[in-house]
């Protein structure tokens, strides 16, 4: 991903989080999607997805049982 797609999907989970320390992350040697952190805590991926001319994004954010205890 470029840098000003992810600075607008940072933009965008901080405000649909109500989350200032999110943050959206290159990935080495990837373009088709980018890694997000909590402070220094790896959260999840975004996938980037352009298929049939219609662009989106996929958040995936996997949750550990016992990440909930």
């Amino acid at each position: 991903m470029k840098r000003d797609e992810i600075i607008k999907l940072e933009a965008y989970l901080k405000k649909t989080f109500q989350l200032q320390t999110i943050e959206v992350r290159q990935r080495p040697h990837k373009d088709d999607s980018a890694e997000v952190y909590i402070g220094d805590e790896f959260i999840g991926i975004i996938f980037r997805d352009d298929e049939d001319d219609d662009l989106s994004y996929q958040f995936q954010m996997a949750i550990l049982d016992y990440d909930l205890q």
